[in-house]
């Protein structure tokens, strides 16, 4: 094989974290459906764990329990460990944020983002600039 084909077969993971982690980016700044945000923030989120669980990874590395011989190579735990928690807290902020968009659902009766920031603009003006038309302006 070529050097950059093997590169990119011994590397693939990285690969796969990039077009999850453009995809979601993609999808958190192209779409105006807040709950597909936040699916965007998931995959997001998920390209993020999986580039810590592939940087935590050694091939040929064994659990870290010491063993009788000096030449064992060890994998290192602690990105593992951190993962389990940053999916926990993700989890959490995912459902924080569907809880939110029921609330301005119910308050606006849309989730659409350009909907919600136009009505919130109409409640932001003045109350005597809203109630006239405008005939009565010129």
């Amino acid at each position: 094989m070529s050097a950059p084909l093997a590169t990119l077969v011994e590397s693939w993971n990285y690969l796969v974290v990039i077009c999850l982690m453009m995809g979601g980016l993609f999808i958190v700044i192209s779409q105006n459906n807040l709950v597909k945000k936040l699916v965007g923030l998931a995959i997001f989120q998920t390209s993020v764990f999986l580039f810590y669980i592939s940087v935590g990874k050694i091939a040929g590395g064994t659990a870290p329990i010491l063993l009788k011989g000096d030449e064992t190579l060890y994998s290192n735990p602690l990105p593992h460990v951190l993962i389990l928690t940053a999916i926990v807290v993700g989890v959490a902020t995912t459902a924080l944020g569907l809880a939110l968009v029921l609330r301005i659902n119910a308050a606006f009766g849309s989730i659409e983002d350009d909907e919600v920031l136009s009505m919130k603009a109409a409640d932001a003006e003045p109350r005597g600039r809203r109630d006239r038309s405008p005939e009565d302006a010129a």
